[in-house]
């Protein structure tokens, strides 16, 4: 069983992308415990703090950072990460519009990007349970993902 927790700079505003990220997030919850907390924006530097706040105590997580210089991975190969890490926490940090500090950087595990593209950050919200319930889906054996 797969410990997730998000946390992400704001609340989603639009209710179209709020109603899918409530979907892939109870899909997930079928399949393991995820959690999802919103930090209030603010400067990056801010953000920074508030997020290494939250991160105290959850010292044992791996912490993944989306973030633009971060290395692209596929489908399968998030698949891989979680199941490796089952039973572990696992912490997916998503900034607000302005980017992450330094400092949030230097506390990932993993630095990733969802593409090279930029989104904002509701979209990559969206993008990234997407793609955490397909690495899920890949491991439970699902037919949710095609190869």
């Amino acid at each position: 069983m797969f410990r997730l927790t998000l946390l992400a700079v704001g609340k989603l505003k639009n209710t179209h992308l709020r109603a899918l990220c409530d979907d892939f997030a109870t899909r997930l919850r079928r399949q393991g415990k995820v959690e999802i907390i919103e930090l209030k924006d603010a400067d990056p530097d801010a953000e920074g703090e508030r997020f290494l706040t939250a991160l105290d105590s959850r010292r044992e997580a791996t912490v993944w950072v989306l973030s633009e210089e971060g290395k692209t991975m596929s489908s399968s190969d998030l698949a891989g990460h979680i199941q490796r890490q089952l039973g572990a926490e696992l912490v997916f940090i998503i900034g607000g519009p302005y980017g992450l500090s330094d400092a949030i950087k230097r506390r990932a595990d993993h630095l990733f990007s969802l593409s090279p593209m930029t989104f904002t950050h509701e979209m990559a919200r969206y993008l990234l349970l997407e793609q955490l319930y397909r690495g899920a889906s890949i491991n439970s054996g699902s037919k949710y993902h095609h190869e």
